[in-house]
């Protein structure tokens, strides 16, 4: 196995361009491929893909219809505090652990849910979203194991292309304290979530103690620069990148408890 894949000064980034739109069944893995091929590109040993959840969601079916739900009465009471659809509230219960903040400010036509997703990310609506359904009325989850299905999708494109690989699934968070989202790491396939460089030293010879970037998430981050919701562009590879395969999971960018001083 490969340890430090890539060394190089330069990083660069494209588009899967050609990919379908994806329904329940679907071949994601194959669709990347042949998307590949038909543009005449190929995937490299250090290669990372970046991909959109929504579409990986889509093909496993992980996703409901308001027209199915029956609200209970947490939601409907819990609808009522930030006017949004009961319906839509039960699904969110339905993906956490817990809602974290619930609060509507006067000038707000929608007020926000915070929660706490069952695999303990911290995000608006436990991740339940509309944008790019494919029909009115549907709400995409997350994934049931976003970690098994990266792991999945790199083992098949490993395969077939005969190199060792990366693969980060994302989403888009909204960030405390600060305007605006980014897209960040919920699945993971040999890429590391967090590099420490405790014991290093920087540019100037100081040794550093509590650095520690969050490569995954940094990943994720720049591919909404080529993602755009609008471009149907949900799957970009990073190549020239310095990294070292991994056995990671997503739950390594999550906090502990016992550090969180915000909840």
């Amino acid at each position: 196995m490969l340890s430090t894949l890539m060394n190089s000064n330069t990083l660069s980034m494209f588009r899967v361009s050609g990919l379908p739109d994806f329904q329940k069944g679907r071949d994601l893995t194959r669709c990347i491929i042949d998307a590949l091929l038909e543009n005449n590109q190929t995937l490299m040993d250090g290669d990372i893909l970046v991909i959109a959840h929504k579409v990986v969601s889509k093909t496993e079916g992980a996703y409901v219809y308001l027209d199915d739900i029956t609200p209970g009465e947490q939601a409907i009471e819990l609808a009522k505090s930030v006017n949004k659809d009961p319906r839509k509230v039960e699904v969110i219960l339905s993906q956490s652990n817990k809602i974290v903040r619930a609060i509507k400010r006067p000038e707000q036509e929608e007020g926000v849910l915070i929660a706490q997703h069952k695999r303990g990310y911290i995000c608006a609506n436990a991740a339940v979203d509309e944008s790019n359904a494919d029909t009115p009325g549907q709400l995409i989850l997350l994934p049931d194991d976003p970690d098994q299905s990266a792991q999945e999708i790199c083992q098949k494109l490993e395969d077939y292309f005969g190199c060792s690989l990366g693969v980060v699934i994302s989403d888009t968070f909204g960030r405390p304290w600060r305007l605006g989202q980014t897209n960040v790491a919920i699945g993971l396939a040999n890429v590391p979530g967090v590099t420490s460089m405790c014991g290093d030293v920087d540019a100037f010879g100081r040794p550093l103690s509590v650095t520690a970037p969050a490569f995954a998430d940094e990943l994720a981050g720049a591919s909404g620069l080529l993602m755009e919701k609008s471009a149907k562009a949900p799957v970009i590879v990073f190549r020239g990148l310095d990294w070292q395969k991994t056995d990671s999971h997503s739950r390594d960018l999550i906090r502990s408890h016992n550090e969180d001083l915000f909840q």
